[in-house]
């Protein structure tokens, strides 16, 4: 793969329907396969393409001009763009910025990730609403020169998402600390399955001391450290895998320590309660996702990125279906107002509680950074209950 920008080099796009688009190379140059996915934010691509969520999707852009803004060097919300590839229908020719430290297109072509420009988002969007999301392929320059039947065999060999076990593929090597702002009021252990810069700093700012850890860490090294919370983070990947971290989380219901996850870590506290979880025809990804938070009545406008969902009884509270009701009564309590799909879930018999979108928004809407105290309220609850 070779680090050549567009302008020159033709690009195919091809689902693997055979579904088949054309534009220019936009970024690397080579080929690229993935699991293509639509987002429907107007802002926030250099926060989208360094979510490590995306580990393995192919991105596309629904609005169409990209790049205006440039990227710079405040805004990452990880080490590196982990996208596996990259769809906008117009192109930036020159960022208009003052923040700005060079174009998308050269950080595209700096960090391998081939892209194409000049596609009918539009049209590319509305076949995966009708089709679902399916594996594609984008081949720039040489790899375009390819025969039709090559690519897509290129294309239906790439590994589909579902049973995908990703989370220890972005997660930490090893744990580091953000320290609280101010006066510490807490400790939280925030397992890295993905986790997005901007979350462990929405803690700190309310004087939390967060611990980053690793997706592989055990119950033994949790119950070390002793936190005063449990945080799970947003990460890529098929729930169903993530057995590991499952059992994490039981032992953190088990010592009934107070738990926050969200995206990935929603769908993990539904299979550790002993719910399923199931793959979306085509997911939530954008910042403009409506919410109702059933407690409230209120509707938050939310940042999501989700391909799976917990599938829970939405009308009522329910039993948690793992050991018997071990964990006691659960209750849906945020939905989202598109289709109904669960949103959030809060254990009623232990101090756990999830939401499936992203609290910490960046970029995105500030509706639901309210979340953050919500479980600040729950360690200081835990904390009185443990004086008394």
């Amino acid at each position: 793969m070779s680090t050549a920008t567009q302008a020159t080099h033709p690009a195919t796009l091809l689902l693997e329907d055979g579904r088949t688009f054309h534009g220019a190379g936009y970024g690397a140059i080579g080929s690229t396969v993935g699991e293509a996915v639509f987002v429907t934010a107007m802002t926030g691509y250099q926060e989208t393409l360094t979510d490590p969520s995306y580990h393995r999707q192919v991105i596309i852009q629904t609005a169409p001009h990209i790049g205006n803004t440039g990227v710079n060097d405040e805004d990452d919300e990880s080490s590196r763009f982990w996208a596996a590839g990259y769809v906008v229908r117009d192109a930036a020719r020159r960022p208009s910025n003052w923040r700005s430290t060079e174009t998308l297109d050269e950080r595209l072509a700096r960090q391998g990730i081939v892209g194409i420009s000049g596609v009918d988002t539009r049209a590319l969007t509305r076949h995966l609403r009708d089709r679902g999301v399916m594996r594609v392929g984008i081949f720039s320059g040489d790899a375009a020169m390819q025969p039709h039947a090559v690519l897509l065999e290129a294309v239906r060999g790439a590994a589909p998402m579902k049973g995908a076990q990703l989370a220890e593929e972005v997660s930490v090597g090893t744990s580091y600390i953000v320290p609280a702002k101010g006066t510490k009021k807490f400790t939280v252990a925030a397992i890295d399955l993905g986790i997005k810069t901007m979350t462990p700093a929405q803690l700190a700012e309310r004087g939390v001391e967060v611990h980053v850890l690793p997706a592989a860490t055990t119950p033994e090294q949790l119950r070390e450290l002793g936190p005063d919370g449990v945080f799970f983070s947003n990460g890529p990947g098929d729930p169903a895998t993530a057995d590991r971290q499952v059992e994490l989380l039981r032992s953190v219901l088990d010592d009934r320590m107070p738990f926050f996850g969200i995206c990935f870590g929603n769908q993990l506290l539904g299979r550790a309660l002993g719910y399923g979880t199931y793959k979306l025809r085509f997911g939530h990804r954008g910042i403009n996702q409506p919410v109702l938070d059933r407690a409230t009545g209120k509707v938050e406008v939310t940042s999501q990125n989700h391909g799976f969902a917990v599938d829970a009884p939405v009308d009522a509270p329910s039993t948690a279906p793992y050991d018997d009701g071990r964990y006691g009564m659960v209750e849906v309590s945020h939905v989202c107002l598109n289709d109904n799909v669960v949103e959030g879930l809060r254990c009623i018999d232990r101090p756990a509680f999830s939401v499936q979108y992203h609290p910490e928004a960046a970029a995105g809407p500030h509706d639901s950074r309210y979340l953050f105290d919500r479980f600040l309220d729950l360690m200081a609850n835990a904390h009185d209950e443990e004086i008394h």
